[in-house]
């Protein structure tokens, strides 16, 4: 972008602001300047306007006019068609007193979740790196990358709007505060794709899983207490609903591509329950939306000792590996879903791993993969498929094998073999085309294996494309 050409946008961009805060139309905080709008759709846009008036909406870009009737509080909703990606245009309001919103862009959406491994910003928590981060935040100017934040907000009671913020083009000091996962996954859409992408931040350090999900998606669970409205929140980040009513129910139905999710941590002592939360969250957002059975792909929590956290756990399903497990059998319960596997990149001693660029980029290559279509690269990583026992060896075969299996030379040493006794004892593993072959002496007749099964491990098998196969298991056992 030239430098009068961005003097001219800023100018505008001043301009439409000094009318939006006179304005009696209001857009719902999501919906500013410098947004990205889902190409060749019909996205909804909504806000407020005065009360039992009519709206009258123009989109620059086909001149096209809608009108749209608002209710006794002023509240309307109207859905506008989007053309392929280009841009800049501008989106002009009037119920009677105008406003315009200016330098919008038309491209690829997606909204990014989870807790602290999605919200870690580019440059890092402190004391907490983001391996690469300084360089790659030097080099983030792009004004066809645009970045929104959603406030954090926990509410017992559903708001219709989220706090302010803005949309705003990706440079230094833009992305170094903004996530770096959802950035890193950006900027690799944009890269391959060559159009205006939009990334929208909306994720909560330490959040559980059912903090994000509504009243009526808790209802199958009723373990799970959900707050009065009236109730105070002990815990901000964990307490059902809150995040779900406060940072996601007034930003549902924005037009996205798809989601991005990096969630788990927080509900690694629950395993069981987590099988069944996450696909029911998945089915609520992809309802309440209303634009389909969007993609979902999600990133399999890296390995850490979740031991040294309090109230110190250990053994039995307190061991993450049994999460991961969660994670790595919902694939087949969430349609149209992908995982990105990270048994790899953990650490021991830190819950976020600080090679936040190769998770991301594995989520996009789901994307590039399964929803852009791109071809000639492999997206997934191989995934249990089946075991077959064969006298006193069990042969454990993979599928999304797309070019073979392989250790990089080095020996496999987290396979493990159990009997009827289900004890397990490390075992020999041998790579044998798209399958392991796994035994051990001192078990003659198996009947369950686990590969990579621990709280902290970094993996040894991987496919030929050094994308990680996910820890698995092929018992049921509690333990």
């Amino acid at each position: 972008m030239n430098i009068n050409l961005h003097k001219i946008i800023l100018s505008i961009s001043l301009i439409t602001f000094a009318l939006f805060s006179n304005a009696t139309v209001k857009p719902a905080s999501i919906f500013t300047n410098h947004m990205v709008l889902q190409q060749q759709s019909k996205v909804a846009i909504w806000g407020w306007a005065k009360p039992s008036s009519k709206l009258k909406i123009i989109t620059s870009w086909n001149k096209e006019s809608y009108s749209v009737n608002t209710d006794t509080e002023g509240k309307w909703k109207v859905k506008i068609a989007t053309p392929s990606a280009g841009g800049p245009y501008t989106i002009e309001f009037n119920d009677g007193e105008k406003l315009i919103l200016s330098d919008i862009l038309i491209g690829e959406v997606w909204f990014c979740g989870g807790q602290s491994n999605m919200e870690l910003p580019m440059k890092g928590y402190k004391g907490q790196p983001n391996i690469g981060s300084n360089e790659a935040i030097l080099k983030s100017k792009n004004p066809n990358i645009r970045l929104y934040t959603v406030p954090t907000s926990s509410v017992t009671e559903r708001k219709d709007n989220s706090k302010a913020s803005e949309w705003k083009l990706s440079e230094p000091e833009v992305v170094s505060n903004f996530s770096a996962t959802a950035y890193y996954y950006g900027k690799l859409l944009h890269e391959i794709l060559d159009v205006p992408v939009g990334i929208i931040n909306d994720s909560f350090s330490g959040s559980s899983i059912e903090a994000w999900m509504s009243p009526e998606d808790l209802k199958p669970f009723p373990e799970i207490k959900i707050p009065f409205k009236t109730d105070s929140i002990k815990e901000v980040s964990r307490t059902p609903t809150t995040l779900y009513n406060g940072m996601l129910y007034p930003v549902i139905g924005y037009g996205i591509k798809g989601a991005i999710w990096y969630q788990g941590e927080s509900n690694y002592e629950r395993p069981d329950q987590y099988e069944n939360l996450f696909p029911a969250m998945v089915s609520s957002w992809r309802k309440n939306w209303d634009i389909g059975e969007f993609p979902f792909y999600y990133a399999q929590i890296a390995p850490y000792n979740y031991a040294q956290l309090a109230p110190f756990h250990k053994g039995g399903k307190y061991n993450s590996a049994f999460l991961r497990d969660a994670q790595r059998k919902s694939l087949s319960k969430i349609p149209n879903a992908g995982m990105a596997v990270l048994m790899d990149i953990g650490e021991e001693n830190m819950i976020h791993p600080s090679r936040k660029k190769e998770g991301a980029e594995r989520l996009a290559y789901l994307a590039l993969s399964e929803t852009y279509g791109v071809k000639g690269f492999n997206a997934k990583s191989p995934l249990y498929e089946s075991l077959t026992i064969d006298k006193n060896t069990a042969v454990v075969k993979f599928k999304d094998v797309a070019n073979g299996l392989t250790s990089f030379s080095k020996q496999l040493s987290l396979f493990e073999i159990a009997g009827a006794d289900k004890k397990f004892y490390p075992a020999k593993a041998v790579i044998k085309g798209s399958s392991v072959v796994v035994s051990a002496e001192e078990v003659k007749n198996p009947i369950a294996v686990r590969y990579a099964f621990k709280d902290f491990v970094i993996g040894d098998l991987f496919g030929n494309d050094g994308l990680p196969v996910s820890s698995f298991r092929t018992d049921d056992w509690d333990n």
